[in-house]
């Protein structure tokens, strides 16, 4: 090994004396950064399938199980394709500042030699593939228990084109708009976040409450299965905004670090609150809350310190407990699994915060700890502000339009009352999950 070590440094020290020109070599692939990515690839799909199917599925009740596995299922299958078909090319290909074009639809121009950097053309694609699976997965649970199959097999492919991919395009491709205007969004806080949670709160209000709501108690039949996978989405969160990273470098381990520091204050704020309020601290209360956390720090997750997740984390466990009870105490608004006070709400106050805690002292920033052009916090703020705004008016109107559309095309968006009452297993599956 050390004559080895002796020939290598001979050899760069030759290099080192040669012409600058000798260093001016085309892009090579890193393997450890390479490595990683593959390895984020695979904790974030592990985040759907099976972590957010169980997590849903286990909050719902009995009747309603199968169906909430099948949905997740089927949308991760649905969109892989439809991301095949032309849904990489449109989110990242060039085109313009609001849309992709279409050369790599059927991602005929991704070879295997083809590199996004110093890691494989392909593996981004398929990165990016699982955060455009999970998108339209969490919307699943806002009209949980009373949507037909068919109307969100359809809606979630027409809310990929028409939603999730203009607005990924417009954030994380180096020509979208916002991308160029300098929005810090470092994991999915608008694009994945806010789109979900704001077409989960339309959809909820369009399609309306479950039979019974909100006087009929419906408890989750399985805290043991939520609480599994939600201990599923913690760890593949790391893939999710580590990831995010696109390298095994030091800004992948703050990222890192920053992700659980969140999750747990978040957690424990959530707990702590309804212990206060109501004298026992629930495990329905302590997961929801690390979700809240997890889903908060990530558009901030490789721009702040360990002290900046630690307020963020805990804001989000305060503010979405808040939300949560306004949206569905207050505004008797049927969110049946809390998709936007816990998402939305989480994604907005996380893109935000991202703005006032971006750190100078992690390598990633262009001087001042803002985006590039950007000079103070205050236009950063305004920065952030903007892209919140606009991609909540946008998903807004675009889900609304959307699911009255699917619904024409389906004959109205849910099931029959008697459906919904011998529950989603049986009358849309022909299958009973609880003897299953």
């Amino acid at each position: 090994m050390k004559k080895i070590y002796l020939i290598s440094s001979s050899l760069l020290a030759g290099l080192a004396s040669a012409s600058p020109a000798l260093w001016a070599q085309e892009p090579s692939l890193n393997g450890a950064n390479t490595a990683w990515i593959l390895t984020s690839t695979a904790l974030v799909l592990f985040m759907t399938l099976p972590g957010l199917a169980l997590f849903y599925g286990g909050l719902v009740r009995v009747k309603n199980i199968l169906s909430v596995l099948m949905q997740c299922f089927a949308i991760a299958c649905i969109v892989s394709l439809l991301w095949l078909i032309a849904g990489y090319s449109l989110a990242f290909g060039a085109g313009n500042s609001w849309i992709g074009d279409f050369s790599m639809v059927f991602m005929a121009s991704i070879t295997e030699d083809a590199l996004s950097g110093d890691i494989p053309l392909s593996l981004h694609a398929m990165y990016q593939m699982t955060f455009a699976i999970i998108t339209p997965a969490l919307i699943v649970g806002a009209f949980a228990e009373r949507m037909k199959f068919s109307s969100m097999l359809i809606f979630s492919a027409l809310w990929l084109f028409a939603v999730y991919i203009p607005v990924c395009h417009w954030v994380w491709s180096s020509s979208g708009w916002l991308f160029a205007k300098g929005l810090l969004d470092f994991a999915g806080g608008t694009v994945v976040h806010i789109t979900a949670g704001v077409a989960a709160l339309v959809a909820a209000v369009v399609i309306g409450k479950r039979n019974g709501f909100p006087t009929t108690a419906m408890p989750p039949h399985n805290m043991t299965m939520t609480v599994t996978g939600a201990g599923m989405l913690w760890v593949g969160w790391f893939g999710f905004n580590a990831g995010s990273a696109l390298a095994a470098n030091g800004n992948a381990a703050m990222a890192m670090l920053v992700t659980h520091i969140s999750a747990a204050a978040g957690a424990l704020a959530w707990m702590a609150i309804e212990w206060i309020r109501f004298r026992k601290p629930s495990v329905l209360g302590i997961v929801t809350g690390m979700v809240a956390g997890l889903g908060t720090i990530t558009p901030a997750s490789g721009y702040v310190g360990p002290g900046g997740a630690l307020v963020i984390g805990l804001s989000a466990g305060i503010i979405c407990f808040i939300m949560t009870h306004l949206v569905k105490r207050v505004w008797k608004i049927d969110d049946s699994l809390d998709v936007f006070p816990v998402h939305g709400i989480g994604g907005v106050l996380g893109t935000i915060l991202a703005g006032i805690f971006a750190s100078t002292e992690l390598g990633v920033f262009s001087g001042q700890g803002f985006a590039s052009g950007i000079n103070s916090m205050g236009e950063q703020v305004g920065v952030q502000l903007l892209g919140v705004v606009v991609t909540f008016i946008y998903t807004a109107i675009v889900t609304y339009v959307l699911l009255k559309v699917t619904g024409i095309l389906t004959s109205g968006l849910r099931v029959t009352k008697e459906e919904e009452t011998i529950g989603l297993d049986l009358s849309l599956h022909e299958e009973d999950g609880y003897k299953l």
